[in-house]
């Protein structure tokens, strides 16, 4: 067989990317990775705890270890086949970066075709984050519009410029605006307060098994 014919039937396979601190994960991130893999037809999409949370670094409550992070999304990506829980970012030392993550998939995997899910926040300030120019030749920008991020004409402006200046691939993604928040889970936690339905069941479990965020 040819293979140059062999590589065109088999172009690899259409990867979501969705990272985040994960402390914890929640509904609203399965709501938006499942928007995600429904829009774009993605074959599977990643929930990627970030290693070193720098960014967060000074927040009253430290984040929470890898590896209890980890083990949430692993819960939380246990009953749909197509959300696959990834350690990627968590066995590199230093900072975690965007650039580098998506530089190390394309090396690792070069026949697939990665699309980094974000918000219109992450979309605004993405200029100011580590080597951009990689980040845009790496993979596609699937960019969630969600309530309070940013005013919507900043947003599509800013995308309209990063396309044609940048050469940036930013697709639009409509998902339902749906008010979970990390930190109020944490918070509910903390001081005996229901946290049913704003995560997986199974995570659930796992927070009030475990006692963290008491």
């Amino acid at each position: 067989m040819d293979p140059q014919n062999t590589m065109i039937s088999n172009p690899g396979k259409k990867v979501g990317i969705l990272g985040g601190t994960f402390d914890p994960i929640h509904t609203a991130h399965l709501i938006l990775a499942e928007a995600a893999y429904d829009a774009f037809r993605l074959d599977e999409v990643l929930l990627m705890p970030s290693g070193h949370s720098y960014l967060k670094d000074d927040r009253p409550q430290k984040v929470l270890p890898p590896p209890v992070r980890f083990a949430m999304v692993c819960e939380a990506a246990a009953d749909n086949p197509h959300l696959t829980a990834s350690d990627f970012e968590l066995h590199r030392e230093g900072n975690t970066y965007t650039c580098d993550t998506l530089c190390a998939l394309r090396e690792k995997h070069p026949e697939n075709r990665y699309y980094f899910i974000v918000g219109a926040d992450s979309v605004v300030s993405i200029l100011t984050w580590k080597n951009p120019e990689a980040i845009f030749a790496s993979c596609t920008l699937l960019a969630a519009m969600r309530e309070n991020d940013v005013p919507t004409e900043d947003f599509l402006r800013e995308v309209d410029r990063l396309r044609s200046e940048y050469g940036a691939k930013i697709e639009l993604l409509g998902i339902p605006s749906i008010g979970i928040s990390s930190t109020d889970i944490r918070n509910r936690v903390k001081s005996g307060r229901t946290i049913h339905y704003l995560v997986p069941n199974r995570v659930e479990r796992y927070i009030m098994e475990t006692g963290i965020y008491r």
